[in-house]
């Protein structure tokens, strides 16, 4: 079972969030309102995905940057409302795997997540 780890400031959307992965049969060991605590949370979990809101990945911290570093093996998706080309561009320049648009559909966001799992697989089982 991969494990995931959810981000966001919104109470609410943490929850959500944690409903749509746990019945989607992903673990979550742990959720925060804070990069940092994020952050410590990804290091004593070491979880497969990585769900961020844009707010706590532009919050200073450059957290999507010490995940890179410390756990690159770690999938990073970026929760928001508001992508824009520009976002998603600078988004996937940091190293963001995928995107979860809010409002959550669980459909479209296990998707998102089981389609960025394989082609990771793919992509890291290419000679």
């Amino acid at each position: 079972m991969l494990k995931a780890v959810i981000v966001d400031s919104s109470a609410i959307s943490r929850g959500l969030l944690n409903t749509v992965l746990t019945d989607g049969s992903y673990e979550v060991v742990g959720h925060t309102h804070t990069s940092t605590q994020g952050y410590a949370l990804l290091q004593k979990h070491h979880p497969h995905i990585f769900c961020i809101a844009l707010e706590q990945m532009e919050d200073g911290n450059n957290i999507v940057e010490q995940v890179r570093a410390s756990m690159p093996k770690t999938m990073i998706f970026l929760v928001s409302g508001a992508l824009d080309a520009g976002t998603i561009q600078s988004a996937l320049a940091r190293g963001v795997h995928g995107f979860i648009v809010k409002p959550f559909k669980a459909d479209a966001v296990l998707k998102t997540i089981r389609s960025t799992v394989i082609a990771i697989v793919k992509k890291n089982s290419q000679p």
